[in-house]
């Protein structure tokens, strides 16, 4: 008994992190939707750590620092984070600037796109996951349910078949008739490699205006019999006029934004 009661403490503090994870998430997209004088608090966490502690709660407390430990790099590869994060460092490395924009400012503007693209899925959560679970109306592991709906949903819609396919081949269990059979562990690896085939796929034509201004720079310099300076520091300033003149972050971010249409 003391075993499976063990077990079941565990569990509801697993859900519990992936609903207070879900809620940091959702509540900043919607901070602006609360009503004026509305208080919207957090519930306390008490931690003692004195004599006469049982051992279940110290594995309680051990299992929280671990969750809230991996919850950042779980919701980082369950959303768009991962394909926008690869194509803006792979357009940095197609002009040619080593460390600009430095890679804070990649991060914290494909964290803001991500809270862009996600807003639906932040909303759906918060309205059938973070409110009922405040209100007291659904319980943990119903709430985490409808955390993990609301997320296979936009999951569902950018994986491909064949990626999920790969871990079925290898486990050598037959495949299901339906996504939605699919199991949350083979959902979330299969995401990101179609995350990241489709971050490469697009790296790739970024690359192609860059390549062929370098090439043509190349040809020049050769043909003037500069063959000791670098084409990559003359071509440099030219890449960045390219860029500029044709509005490229305009470009690439609304080419990323509606990728996931």
């Amino acid at each position: 008994m003391d075993a499976r009661q063990t077990e079941r403490n565990s569990k509801k503090i697993i859900y519990g992190m992936a609903i207070l994870s879900a809620f940091f998430f959702s509540s900043f997209a919607f901070a602006q939707q609360q009503a004026p004088g509305t208080n919207f608090a957090l519930p306390g966490v008490s931690i003692n750590l004195g004599k006469n502690v049982d051992l279940v709660d110290s594995l309680q407390v051990l299992g929280l620092f671990t969750v809230l430990t991996l919850a950042p790099a779980i919701l980082i590869l369950c959303t768009c984070f991962t394909r926008i994060i690869v194509v803006l460092s792979f357009l940095r490395q197609a002009i040619g600037t080593q460390n600009v924009p430095p890679n804070q400012l990649l991060v914290g503007f494909s964290l803001f796109l991500t809270m862009f693209v996600m807003q639906p899925t932040g909303k759906a959560i918060y309205d059938e996951a973070i409110v009922p679970y405040n209100q007291k109306t659904i319980t943990t592991i119903q709430a985490y349910d409808a955390i993990e709906k609301n997320m296979r949903k936009f999951m569902e819609k950018q994986v491909r078949k064949t990626d999920i396919g790969l871990f079925y081949d290898v486990t050598g269990k037959p495949a299901p008739q339906n996504i939605n059979d699919v199991p949350i562990q083979f959902l979330i690896p299969a995401y990101v490699i179609s995350e990241l085939k489709t971050s490469f796929q697009i790296g790739f034509l970024l690359y192609i205006p860059f390549l062929i201004l370098d090439m043509v720079i190349a040809s020049v310099l050769m043909a003037m019999g500069m063959m000791m300076l670098p084409p990559v520091v003359v071509s440099l300033p030219f890449k960045l006029l390219l860029f500029v003149l044709v509005d490229g972050w305009q470009l690439v971010t609304g080419a990323l934004l509606r990728s996931f249409n």
